[in-house]
């Protein structure tokens, strides 16, 4: 892929970070163009600011090609936001990574996925719950998503290896570094039963600030995030209200109200959140779903596009695109657009994303 080396290149660069990488390749169209793109354009990109100069300092470090040489000789693998293989579910983020690195023997493909999250410092319920989960999805076919942490995380990649499933563990550091240090073994067993997955290079050390970003990751993996213990501020909790905003389903493990720990999930079924006292409650949800999807698609005449419906669709693409823009680049009055963006989602042919962004499914 041409424009693999570039991607790397640009997400590689100190304090960058994947929006802006986003917004950088929609502006200059694509990630070749940022990175051979004149010094002053990048300089005048409105919003940059000092990041303009820092990606130009590290242009003038680096080259694409020498980045694909040392990952190749590393053997960890490398997905870019354009590529096939890249997950589905995670492109229909607001703003999925511009390249996943990976070490394992399957990446996350089509079919159910669930995240199960919680805390780290798990009492015997919550490691047996957590365990449990994970073994029942995995032996009814679903794939489980988690951060490879201490507590329900292990407990759950765990689970999934028990019930000879697919497990996905996802990094807040470089896939080459093994964090948790206690978690080697677990780590390889993970590889063999799927992948370690990161969107920090490698070599990056685990980092406090990485890991709301990482969550964002396993919620966007998964169909539905499930939390089993958690105190009421928590990463888990993080992962949830992200779940939330990414149109995910969220589930969470009723536990004794004299527990801290339980105060987390209890405060989400107060919420609303679907509550799991066994996997069957998971998995009714989504077998609940398909029959209707596929009743649906049984059901519906197929129907022709209108112009504005056709306009809409071509400014469209896998990466957001905000409201502005796609009335800009159409021309179309505020009703006609509005009219054809709510028919298109409503066939499922686009899906909206906080902040007035669009994408097409």
């Amino acid at each position: 892929m041409e424009e693999k080396p570039f991607w790397v290149a640009l997400q590689q660069a100190p304090g960058l970070g994947a929006r802006r990488v986003l917004q950088l390749v929609k502006f200059f169209g694509s990630p070749r163009a940022v990175w051979q793109a004149p010094e002053r354009e990048l300089l005048a990109v409105e919003g940059l600011g000092k990041t303009a100069t820092s990606l130009i300092n590290w242009r003038r470090q680096v080259t694409p090609e020498k980045i694909m040489a040392k990952l190749e000789k590393t053997g960890i693998g490398v997905l870019v936001l354009e590529e096939d293989t890249y997950p589905l579910e995670l492109k229909r983020i607001y703003d999925p990574p511009p390249v996943l690195y990976w070490r394992g023997s399957q990446l996350p493909g089509e079919g159910l996925k669930i995240a199960i999250v919680g805390t780290r410092r798990a009492t015997a319920y919550g490691l047996k719950v957590a365990t449990e989960l994970a073994a029942g999805l995995a032996a009814a076919g679903a794939g489980v998503v988690s951060g490879l942490a201490r507590g329900i995380d292990a407990a759950a990649h765990r689970g999934a290896i028990r019930g000879n499933g697919l497990t996905w563990g996802i990094l807040g550091c470089g896939v080459d570094v093994i964090y948790p240090p206690e978690h080697r073994e677990l780590y390889h067993q993970v590889m063999d039963h799927g992948a370690i997955l990161s969107e920090f290079p490698p070599g990056t050390p685990p980092d406090a600030g990485h890991f709301p970003a990482r969550n964002r990751i396993i919620s966007g993996l998964a169909s539905g995030t499930v939390v089993v213990e958690a105190a009421a501020k928590s990463g888990a909790l993080i992962t949830a209200d992200l779940a939330l905003e990414q149109n995910r389903d969220v589930f969470a493990v009723p536990g004794p109200v004299t527990s801290r720990y339980s105060e987390g999930p209890n405060e989400l079924i107060k919420q609303g959140a679907r509550v799991v006292t066994g996997v069957a409650d998971i998995l009714a949800e989504y077998e609940a779903q398909s029959l209707w999807s596929l009743s649906r698609e049984e059901s519906q005449v197929e129907v022709a596009l209108t112009a504005a419906e056709e306009k809409v669709l071509a400014v469209l693409s896998v990466m957001p695109t905000h409201l502005d823009t796609i009335m800009t680049t159409t021309g179309l009055p505020p009703g006609e657009l509005n009219t054809a963006l709510l028919q298109l989602e409503i066939r499922k042919l686009i899906r909206r994303l906080p902040g007035g962004f669009y994408l097409r499914c």
